[in-house]
């Protein structure tokens, strides 16, 4: 345990890549014990990228690229400024309800953060807003990526943790709300504490627009399950149902209709069982295709071609990172470490509440210094059989996990938001990490009732019944 945990933790501190690091002290584990032949280091980090969920990652990484080249971020903050821009403080709500949008297609933080991020912390400068509150309020909103559906890192535990990806996904509504709400509050006690006005002057035609176009979305599902009534087949609904949308939106040229319907296709398209959540991502690639080619007309195949290559150079980075993590947790199961750390947990307790409270402790630790990709493949094998054994639900969990995770990201020193959004608004790292410390409250709050309030994650899965 101390030779291979002790080597992963100096080559970290040498400043070695965290793949690289699990990888190479893996590999000194098995050479000096002889626990395994060294052969095992390549079958297992094979075995461990050999997996169909793990086909999403490259899919939902493609979508969010496809997104930013699409000029979907664009539209879908002209359809946040006319939906919440009255408000005081209006641009911060704006960048947060414009995360909560683009959270339904790409399924990362950071994916975020560059898209819209650039976008939002532009605007909100050439309105007077202070930079780090421009940096914080886009940072805290990025979190909402990987919560709600659909999301990279729930992919990720879903495997590792064999639980229903789908029913992670519709975990993360409830929650990613409640985040919402947090934030949009704090964007207002600031509004007041400084006494900001509206960005916007408050317009009936403009709030009514994008009333309706969140109108026309909602009626979709029920405009398909009263043609299954009256006796079309589901999919031809759903054919008429596109086309109708597809009519309506290019005759009156919506802000964001198409882009709003992603998460309702997709997350309907689970539930329903059209497509496995890995099949999702597909379905996200081709949505995007079809914005950027179609509708919208914005992409051409050398953007196509940057975003693809771009995915590539991503996709690799993540893999590379899960098949390191592989052998690495498998031999921290071998070696007992897993099982002497589980233990050690319990001595310490066995109330279940007591037990969340020091897994937030650790897993935000550790968030900090691990990449979100390999933080998971490593804890979920130590702490998941601490889970079942409490009675603790893996999906509530899950949602515990990523978010602890997610406020990792605006951490130093691996924090991948925090250095992104400091090339973005050209501030140092220090005075972005101090920007996003006031974002860090709701978070907390939002982190404390998702971890004791188990039904604001467990009730929609339940009632979509994807969970005991």
């Amino acid at each position: 345990m101390l030779l291979l945990l002790g080597g992963f933790l100096v080559l970290m501190l040498l400043g070695v890549p965290v793949a690289i690091a699990m990888a190479a002290s893996s590999l000194l584990y098995i050479l000096v014990s002889g626990v395994t032949p060294d052969v095992t280091l390549a079958q297992r980090m094979i075995a461990g990228v050999e997996s169909f969920p793990l086909l999403a990652v490259p899919f939902f990484i493609l979508a969010g690229n496809l997104m930013n080249i699409a000029g979907v971020t664009g539209r879908i903050y002209k359809f946040a400024v006319a939906l919440v821009g009255w408000m005081r403080g209006g641009l911060g709500h704006v960048n947060i309800i414009g995360s909560v949008i683009f959270s339904g297609m790409s399924g990362t933080a950071i994916a975020d953060a560059a898209g819209l991020g650039t976008i939002e912390i532009k605007a909100m400068k050439d309105h007077g807003y202070s930079t780090e509150f421009s940096v914080g309020v886009t940072a805290a909103s990025a979190t909402l990526g990987p919560i709600i559906p659909p999301s990279l890192p729930f992919v990720i535990y879903g495997m590792m943790a064999n639980v229903s990806i789908g029913a992670l996904f519709l975990g993360g509504v409830i929650p990613g709300i409640v985040m919402t709400l947090l934030m949009m509050a704090t964007v207002t006690y600031f509004a007041h504490k400084n006494k900001w006005g509206s960005d916007t002057p408050f317009s009936w035609p403009q709030l009514g627009s994008a009333g309706l176009e969140i109108a026309i979305v909602l009626a979709f599902p029920m405009a398909i399950w009263l043609m299954v009534l009256a006796g079309l087949s589901v999919n031809m609904a759903v054919v008429i149902g596109l086309g109708t949308l597809l009519i309506i939106d290019w005759y009156f040229d919506f802000s964001a209709v198409m882009a709003l319907m992603a998460p309702v296709i997709l997350i309907g398209g689970m539930t329903l069982g059209w497509f496995t959540p890995t099949e999702a991502a597909v379905a996200a690639v081709i949505w995007s295709l079809f914005l950027g080619l179609i509708r919208y007309r914005t992409m051409t195949l050398k953007t196509v071609a940057k975003a693809t290559f771009d995915t590539i150079e991503t996709t690799a980075s993540v893999l590379f990172i899960v098949t390191a993590a592989s052998i690495f947790a498998w031999l921290l199961t071998v070696s007992q470490a897993a099982q002497m750390l589980s233990d050690w947990m319990l001595s310490i307790t066995h109330n279940k509440w007591v037990f969340l409270a020091l897994a937030n402790v650790l897993i935000l630790f550790v968030g900090c210094f691990i990449d979100t990709t390999a933080a998971i493949t490593i804890l979920v094998p130590i702490l998941l059989p601490i889970v079942l054994k409490l009675g603790i639900d893996p999906i509530h969990f899950g949602l515990i996990m990523t978010l602890n995770l997610m406020i990792g990201l605006l951490h130093p020193p691996l924090g991948m938001v925090l250095f992104v959004l400091a090339r973005v608004a050209k501030l140092s790292v220090e005075r972005t990490t101090v920007a996003i410390l006031p974002w860090l409250v709701p978070l907390m709050l939002a982190l404390i009732a998702i971890t004791y309030i188990p039904e604001l994650t467990l009730w929609l899965p339940k009632y979509m019944g994807l969970s005991k």
